[in-house]
């Protein structure tokens, strides 16, 4: 036997194994749709009995297998049903001919067989035949499964004919000698009337009785002949039935213990009833594997039909530890034969499913670690992938999840072999795909911002890079982006700096034909891959809202109270509330911005790549108010340390508006950026209330700009003419409050500025200052010139220009001398 079936599990030795093939063209949905119908009738109540038969179905089994039926009977092709179309009846001998061709190819096993026909009508389909069923179509045959109950209950007739025969042989001493296939040419020529030969063939044919009664429904019964049949090859050192008697009474025990299977569908077995059922307490007692057997119940040829002498007086079930330590034992002796690959690589197969039950790990991972190093024969690629999917799957059942995500991957490989003509790469990134858990890697970009970094990084970077190019591969240029971004945002940290270059080069070359987006990504089998924002290119450390410059600042008027009274609450103190507004101001800035003028955020940043990183179409994001954000370009030398940002953007409406985040284009990726998914991100806050546009004045003077003097006690008069310089349709300056800043050596009247107001569009205002010097100003240069860097414009230049520096941090306050540094000189009290 040389082609293994990794489905196996020790609940299949009492099945019986039924072939269901197509003959000549059929469809194939219309195949598997009643493909589907039959496999469906998998467990029948035998009638006017107690026993239950179980069925097993493949569409496609090698003749080679069928020849290990007498060793192990659940091999054995039973039945066969063929499905065929025959539209007329000229077609109908051609296709009953291959019927018939098809039986002689498990002729010497079968049992029985059944041939349904769809599409024949006719004097052909209405003569009554036991062995063909005829339909219209595939969409009237009501009765399938009610044909199928007969094809099984067919199939038991002959079983426990057979199995009557076998146990009943009247052929005294000459007991056929049961063989595999490459045992025939080793038995020619031996001594058959010698006793170790007898006694090699009693054995082998009470372990063949004991697999009879496990597919008849007969537990108690196999048991026993699995007992006995282990006490007489023992005793001739016949180790390969030696192995199989061991194995099928490790499976009659499974079946008893774990009635629901081990197969992985649960519920999909019935518990077995009769004598068995009043023994349930006792499964797993300690001590049950003993088995004790009265000689004088066998007859001469070692055969007899009445085990009820036997059941009576033995403990025939093995326990939970028991089953584990004889699975061992029948893989040893299967490993004595180079030809038993096979079987040997099952029966590791089925333990490891019991052992999984039994929550016992590390002795099913022996066992798979055992099943790794069986030499096969030369597989085929798909052999390959099957093997190794299921070595991944077992290991998954027992909780060694990198260990399954390692053979799952060896399977993705084998899919995209250059053996293969045509490899299979969708194959290939849908197991990648299914690695991804095991090596504690998600391909969501949140679960790498939380805590230390899980998962050898190695591989995991060695294992997005075959995905980006399974990708490559599927012609999927939008996957291969989001997967490079992941790589390169996730594990930027581990990337040495040759592999920076080399992994922004493929994003370049990648993104030049398909942009990276913050789109989520929706594979044909539904699994969502999320976008992927660049946070760390550049990484942000800390954001702060800036205020507007000081002569554009919007200031509150004093109250008649003379201080602000919060007039939201009637009581003196709430502490809810007082906690409550300083978790507000925690968030919200205490100045504002104002509608249509340009207000600046600054970025604190660096880049972490080993060359100069530029960044294109930087802005801000925003909710609340409309925002015109004005995009930035920046480029940032390689390694840069922290360098300040300034964005800037001009709020459209009124209201409070919220700074979320900013978006960036890097390596042609699109990246919106919040700030909640920003790790160690310092901010003075992110929300600011804007309100409405103001009328904007300015001011000059009639002094030159150069240093002004004056003697002491001199009086001189300064004109200061106020220009209005923006102003909304329904405003209009009305009034203008003047405060002394520097003291008494200034004086005007302000009644007559007054009289010139409101002010009317194009009009300008004088407004005449008297300066008397009365103190020593011989040490205080540039005064003047000093109150204009403090931001009163003495040139004419628009103090809203958009010529402003931006980069560079603006300094807020600016000290007159050293020895009034608390004092700050303005005129942003000229309202």
């Amino acid at each position: 036997m040389s082609v293994p079936d990794y489905m196996q599990c020790a609940e299949d030795h009492q099945t019986l194994l039924v072939v269901v093939q197509p003959i000549g063209i059929v469809p194939e949905e219309s195949f598997f749709r009643i493909y589907k119908r039959i496999s469906a009738v998998s467990q029948v109540n035998v009638r006017d009995s107690q026993r239950v038969l179980y069925i097993r179905y493949r569409h496609h089994y090698p003749p080679e297998n069928n020849e290990w039926g007498d060793f192990q009977t659940h091999r054995k092709v039973v039945g066969l049903i063929t499905i065929t179309d025959c539209s007329s009846a000229k077609e109908w001998p051609q296709t009953f001919e291959k019927f018939h061709l098809q039986k002689e190819m498990y002729g010497s096993t079968l049992y029985d067989s059944r041939l349904f026909v769809f599409g024949l009508q006719g004097e052909i389909a209405e003569q009554p035949r036991t062995d063909v069923a005829f339909y219209p179509s595939y969409d009237e045959c009501e009765t399938v499964e009610k044909r199928i109950e007969d094809f099984i209950e067919s199939l038991f007739i002959v079983l426990e004919s057979k199995r009557l025969d076998r146990a009943t042989d009247k052929s005294g001493d000459k007991i056929p000698l049961l063989c595999v296939p490459f045992e025939k040419k080793d038995f020619v020529g031996l001594d058959t009337d010698s006793r170790h030969y007898k006694k090699r063939c009693q054995g082998r044919m009470r372990k063949h009785v004991g697999d009879l009664c496990l597919q008849a429904g007969m537990l108690q019964d196999s048991l026993v002949h699995y007992h006995m049949a282990v006490e007489l090859l023992r005793s001739v050192n016949d180790f390969l039935w030696l192995g199989a008697a061991l194995e099928g009474l490790c499976s009659a025990s499974v079946i008893y213990h774990y009635p629901g299977g081990t197969g992985g569908k649960v519920g999909s077995r019935r518990a077995q009833g009769g004598s068995l059922s009043a023994e349930a307490g006792n499964r797993h007692r300690p001590g049950a594997q003993e088995v004790l057997i009265d000689p004088g119940a066998l007859t001469s040829n070692g055969i007899n039909a009445d085990t009820s002498a036997e059941i009576g007086r033995a403990k025939n079930c093995l326990s939970p530890e028991d089953i584990i330590d004889k699975y061992k034992e029948a893989i040893s002796y299967y490993g004595k034969y180079k030809n038993a690959g096979v079987i040997e690589l099952e029966a590791c197969v089925k333990a490891v499913r019991v052992l999984a039950i039994q929550k016992r790990s590390m002795e099913a991972s022996e066992f798979l670690q055992n099943a790794v190093y069986i030499n096969l024969r030369q597989l085929s690629e798909e052999e390959k992938i099957q093997r190794y999917s299921i070595l991944s799957e077992l290991y998954e059942r027992i909780g060694f999840h990198r260990k399954s995500a390692f053979f799952k991957r060896i399977a993705a490989m084998q899919c995209a072999a250059p053996s293969i003509p045509e490899p299979g790469w969708r194959a290939c990134y849908k197991l990648l795909l299914e690695t991804l858990p095991g090596y504690s890697l998600s391909l969501d970009p949140k679960d790498f911002s939380k805590g230390t970094h899980r998962g050898w990084a190695a591989v995991q970077m060695r294992l997005l890079h075959e995905l980006v190019y399974a990708s490559r591969r599927m012609g999927n240029p939008a996957l291969c982006v989001r997967h490079l971004s992941f790589l390169l945002q996730t594990m930027l940290d581990f990337l040495s700096d040759q592999e920076k270059k080399d992994v922004t080069q493929s994003l370049e070359s990648y993104t030049a034909k398909c942009p990276g987006t913050m789109e989520i990504i929706t594979l044909p089998d539904g699994l969502k891959l999320p976008p992927v924002p660049f946070t760390k290119l550049p990484i942000v450390r800390s954001v702060k809202l800036l205020n507007l410059p000081t002569s554009l600042r919007p200031h509150k008027m004093k109250s008649l109270l003379g201080q602000n009274v919060s007039t939201k609450s009637p009581f003196i103190y709430s502490p809810i509330i007082a906690h409550s507004r300083g978790e507000e101001r925690s968030k919200k800035i205490d100045f504002q911005w104002v509608q249509g003028d340009v207000c600046e955020v600054q970025l604190m940043v660096y880049n972490p790549m080993p060359f100069e990183l530029r960044v294109e179409n930087m802005g801000l994001l925003t909710t609340g108010v409309e925002f015109e954000s004005l995009p930035a370009a920046l480029s940032l030398p390689a390694e840069s340390g922290l360098y300040p940002v300034t964005l800037v953007g001009v709020p459209q409406t009124t209201g409070q508006i919220t700074v979320n985040g900013y978006h960036t284009s890097v390596f042609g990726v699109y990246s919106d950026c919040l700030l909640d998914n920003l790790p160690g991100v310092k901010t003075n806050g992110c929300a600011v209330e804007v309100i409405p546009a103001l009328p904007r004045l300015q001011i000059s003077t009639s002094l030159p700009s150069e240093t002004f003097t004056n003697t002491r006690e001199q009086l001189q008069q300064l004109s200061i003419p106020i220009h209005e310089l923006q102003r909304r349709d329904e405003e209009q300056v009305d009034f203008v409050e003047i405060e002394k800043l520097y003291g008494d050596f200034l004086s005007w009247k302000l009644e007559d500025t007054l009289s010139q107001f409101p002010l009317k569009p194009g009009k300008i205002a004088t407004f005449t200052v008297n300066i008397k010097v009365k103190l020593d100003f011989s040490c205080q240069e540039n005064l003047l010139q000093d109150l204009s860097d403090d931001g009163i414009s003495v040139t004419g230049l628009p103090l809203s220009s958009p010529f402003r520096q931006v980069v560079k941090p603006r300094v807020e306050t600016k000290p007159v001398n050293p020895q009034e540094s608390s004092k700050v000189g303005d005129f942003s009290h000229v309202k």
